[in-house]
């Protein structure tokens, strides 16, 4: 048989008619042209219309432009959550180059790195961080970042270090100025680093495509609709705030910035701006549930919160339950944009018991709406576990919701991507539903007695003791067992436990060799995004003077 002509691909092409590469700039060009006078973000008394946060968008994009800064150039920023922090996500695509929003909690040797691996031409630095960036550019090994200070009212100290406040940046630019839309969507929009906790962090391109997909992707996953109110609690410069800024553009809402977490600060602006929304890690809800005036049954004001991770704790998804915060489980990494699957919630779990319903949520769930999927296998055979919820294998993903790759480095982008799928490096089952729950990270698994030990389990059991506030489990090397459980515990203010209590408590929930047979009190160690540094913790472990058997 003659090969059949596809009549389907004859003069039917791609022209600008039919075809517009996918980016997230398309989101706040239509909120603005159709809810021109709709607020965009509210912060300390300012408001915002998303006609204006476009104006000034556009405005910044131009000023980047006279500075020379177009396609492949990186501008970094070392900001909070504020409303030029916002505008950035616009205004540095605008200009064709890529944002690297800079983790407010490094030190300078971390960021000095960054800053050189991502040749940055441009740094936009907070007067509050402008000391570690100092210190950060007079560490660098190529050129330095050309400086531009962003002055808030709300922070009184830090000084000035650039040449032009961001204002007078902006108001600088033009407003006619026309945005430059990316060549191919699958042009890169962002760079973001994982947190190297050993030796230096990956640089993670993401592109144009991805953003797009994983903005529209958190409005279908929240649930959020249209115009909701969403409260920064999540840092933005986490996997671009899980590319928020372009959710809520695209979703014409409203950004209620915060320059910080603090829970009376958090449920104030929640009664005042009417917040529907908000996302963060298990301890920033956990925080807000412990807070002292934390508001309960009536007085509580309904929210729909994303909180992402390992296995939140039950304790903690039924604890916001009780001041009105309706949470649903996410899960990715930077490498996914942040969140790329979700607990989807099934008809009849709000009839379950809070208990119950805490169970069913807090798995990892299936592929977000616009991620092509999320599986367990055999990283070995390729093949994917059975749905037995028991047998454990390396989640993976797959779709426009990964990354571009790591920057400089193929050969790690190459390992990640070996098979056909993303490797997350994170371990777990898949349960009868195909819904993913992850078990451990593998360097988390806790092997005592040839007995695999998820540390996530023994945590989730810490979290039911009325004292505990914080805990997490790592290995403790044992000349018996080879390891054996360590529970490092941070106590709710005014509350007491000892080890005995503790030890005592987890016995009579779990196998005995489950159990931790060490406990450390004291404050354990964070990230800014409210992750515990359990690489610390291990090396505190490992060190023979810190803990004695």
């Amino acid at each position: 048989m003659s090969a059949k002509q596809n009549s389907y691909e004859i003069g039917l092409d791609k022209n600008p008619a039919n075809y517009v590469a996918l980016s997230p700039l398309s989101f706040i060009a239509r909120s603005a042209a159709v809810y021109p006078n709709h607020p965009s973000a509210v912060y300390e008394g300012k408001r915002f219309t998303w006609a204006e946060t476009y104006d000034r968008c556009r405005r910044f994009a131009s000023y980047l432009a006279s500075k020379g800064i177009g396609e492949g150039d990186t501008v970094a920023a070392m900001l909070p959550n504020i409303p030029a922090m916002n505008e950035l996500h616009f205004a540095v695509p605008m200009a064709g180059a890529v944002l690297n929003t800079l983790n407010i909690r490094l030190d300078a040797s971390s960021i000095a790195f960054q800053l050189d691996h991502g040749e940055a031409k441009i740094i936009l630095v907070d007067p509050e961080f402008s000391g570690v960036i100092t210190e950060a550019m007079a560490q660098m090994k190529g050129p330095k970042p050309f400086v531009i200070d962003v002055d808030d009212a709300a922070f009184a100290g830090g000084k000035r270090i650039g040449e032009i406040e961001y204002e007078a940046a902006v108001a600088q630019g033009d407003s006619a100025f026309v945005p430059r839309p990316p060549k191919d969507e699958w042009d890169a929009i962002a760079l973001g680093y994982t947190s190297g906790t050993t030796g230096n962090p990956k640089g993670v391109v993401t592109h144009h495509r991805g953003a797009y997909l994983n903005a529209v992707s958190n409005i279908l996953a929240g649930q959020l609709g249209q115009h909701p109110v969403y409260l920064w609690t999540l840092p933005m410069f986490h996997c671009n705030g899980w590319c928020f800024p372009w959710t809520v553009a695209a979703a014409a809402g409203v950004n209620v910035c915060l320059r910080k977490v603090e829970p009376t600060r958090i449920f104030a602006l929640i009664k005042e701006h009417g917040v529907t929304h908000m996302c963060g890690a298990p301890i920033v809800y956990n925080t807000l549930i412990n807070a002292p005036d934390a508001p309960k049954g009536k007085a509580a004001k309904p929210v729909a919160g994303l909180i992402a991770g390992a296995a939140p704790p039950v304790a903690v998804l039924e604890g916001a339950e009780s001041i009105g915060i309706k949470l649903t489980h996410v899960y990715g990494l930077t490498e996914t944009y942040g969140p790329a699957s979700v607990c989807a919630e099934q008809p009849g779990w709000g009839a379950l018991s809070p208990d119950q319903r805490a169970q069913m949520k807090r798995r990892q769930g299936v592929a977000y709406p616009l991620e092509e999927g999320i599986t367990v296998l055999d990283p070995d055979t390729m093949r994917q576990v059975p749905r037995d919820g028991e047998t454990i294998g390396e989640v993976m993903f797959r779709g426009n919701i990964v990354m571009k790759g790591y920057l400089k480095n193929e050969k790690a982008t190459q390992e990640c991507f070996a098979g056909g799928w993303f490797h997350t490096g994170d371990l777990g089952v898949l349960d009868e539903h195909g819904y993913v729950i992850i078990k451990d990270r593998s360097k988390d698994i806790i092997i005592s007695g040839g007995e695999n030990v998820s540390s996530v389990e023994v945590e989730d059991i810490l979290y039911k003791h009325p004292a505990v506030l914080f805990a997490a489990v790592v290995a403790k090397p044992d000349p018996k067992w080879g390891e054996v459980p360590c529970a490092f515990i941070e106590l709710k203010e005014g509350a007491s436990a000892t080890e005995a209590d503790i030890i005592g408590f987890c016995r009579g929930q779990m196998s005995g060799f489950k159990t931790p047979k060490v406990v450390v009190f004291g404050p354990l160690p964070k990230t800014s995004t409210g992750k515990i540094q359990k690489f610390m913790l291990r090396d505190q472990v490992q060190s023979a003077k810190a803990i004695s058997a």
